[in-house]
């Protein structure tokens, strides 16, 4: 029989976290201020723990898991790697298809690999409660799971939509003991002024993070964290793309092609960042593609300029791509990727043409989610089926060209709160949102200008 998992003892789970900052070949641009003068370290400081930021700006290749970490991780890590080799029957493929797949963690994601690591670093320093927002809700589980084991307080801005399409994320968040709340809420300022411009706003991941900033940053004994975007964030999920690395070896594989979806880039870095530190050393050909949707295309058709994290401004400013902090996505079902920016890290990758990027329709990121759900049998979530319509898409390509490469990519959550959409799309409801450029414009014209 042919071998389908690729399985690593617990003895093989990483130790440490990879951090490709030490090895690009460019320099990084600071965060500013307001003013638009760099920004230092210690502006982190009113939210996040001493050692948060430490990471944040470290440029050490590899930084330790502290055992009490490594001990949560054991829960579920190392995660399986799977041949889809069902699937390279169903496309009649010479490629050979790899996922990693993160759907086995207790929130059902890849998303603890840094919630774990935050809340435990914010129990180190006697923080009693953590402010955060959630897209999907795949981020707020995975911080009220990690809150819960580390005894401390949660509270959950929801993005609004999301809140209404997924009830059972809530659910999951309020079990661990999390209180969540719809953004926009009247609680923040950030909430009320968002509300006093549309009482029906569908909510944003931009005004999520400015109504979590604000409640950290308002009280002395909470603090902020963030499951994507920043540089510490991305650190802590390269634990997978370690992992894949180790599986490769076990099969005697390489992938010539990874790829992961992109929202923030918590997802797509956290697997190919290990991968792409051997392009970078040029010790091996490789083609990374993020992908995201056309609903909130920011890679593909964003501006490479700094613009502020949140959607009030109270974030420093980041170097990214970005469709404007005031962007307010359509209302999609990948609520993971509905954000105006993206990771600086990821971004400085693209502008340098170390990765590429594509953008898909939502139905047609469906319509690739039912064909792996029939032949793999695990219902992704809408987030990572952006990235199987990408590998099929790659895999056809292999087929028409006679080409054998090896393709490798993240299955970072399954879907099973999310058959809402699923459903929408079965009954012909599932509606398609591809911006046009004079929305995009109208959003990049109130970036800030210095």
């Amino acid at each position: 029989m042919s071998e389908t998992k690729i399985l690593l003892s617990e003895k093989e789970l990483p130790t440490r976290w990879y951090n490709i900052a030490s090895d690009l070949p460019y320099s990084l641009d600071p965060p500013l201020g307001p003013d638009g003068k760099p920004v230092g370290p210690e502006a982190l400081q009113p939210i996040f723990p001493q050692e948060i930021i430490r990471q944040e700006v470290s440029t050490e290749r590899f930084i330790d898991i502290p055992e009490e970490v490594l001990e949560v991780y054991s829960l579920w890590r190392p995660t399986p790697m799977y041949r889809a080799r069902r699937l390279e029957a169903f496309l009649k493929t010479p490629a050979r298809i790899y996922y990693k797949y993160e759907g086995v963690s207790p929130a059902g994601s890849h998303k603890p690999n840094t919630a774990v690591a935050q809340a435990y670093y914010n129990r180190q320093e006697g923080v009693r409660k953590i402010a955060t927002e959630t897209g999907a809700g795949q981020w707020g589980s995975a911080l009220a799971f990690a809150c819960n084991l580390f005894g401390m307080e949660c509270t959950v801005y929801m993005v609004r939509v999301s809140y209404e399409q997924k009830p059972y994320r809530r659910i999951m968040m309020e079990t661990w003991g999390a209180e969540v709340l719809p953004s926009p809420t009247s609680r923040t300022g950030a909430g009320r002024k968002m509300l006093a411009q549309d009482p029906d706003c569908p909510g944003s991941l931009g005004i999520a993070i400015s109504e979590a900033v604000e409640d950290a940053a308002t009280h002395g004994d909470v603090n902020y964290s963030l499951g994507s975007v920043l540089n510490h964030v991305l650190l802590h999920q390269t634990v997978m793309g370690l992992e894949a690395k180790k599986q490769f070896e076990l099969v005697g594989d390489y992938p010539d092609i990874v790829v992961g979806c992109v929202g923030g880039g918590s997802n797509f870095a956290g697997y190919a960042f290990p991968f792409i530190a051997d392009k970078l050393k040029g010790a091996r050909e490789l083609r990374a593609i993020a992908v995201e949707p056309t609903a909130c295309p920011t890679l593909t058709k964003g501006v490479y300029t700094y613009d502020f994290g949140d959607a009030v401004g109270l974030t420093p400013l980041l170097k990214m791509y970005t469709l404007g902090s005031s962007f307010v996505p359509p209302r999609i079902h990948a609520g993971g990727l509905r954000y105006h920016g993206d990771a600086p890290l990821v971004c400085g990758l693209k502008k340098h043409e170390f990765i590429e990027a594509v953008a898909y329709r939502q139905t047609e990121v469906f319509e690739a989610a039912l064909a792996f759900a029939r032949t793999e049998g695990i219902i992704p979530a809408p987030e990572p089926a952006h990235a199987i319509k990408c590998v099929i898409d790659e895999a056809v390509r292999c087929r028409e060209e006679g080409k054998e490469k090896v393709i490798g990519f993240l299955l970072s959550g399954h879907g099973y709160f999310d058959l809402s959409a699923y459903e929408a799309y079965l009954s012909g409801k599932l509606e398609d949102y591809e911006l046009p450029d004079e929305k995009i414009r109208e959003a990049l014209a109130a970036l800030p200008r210095f």
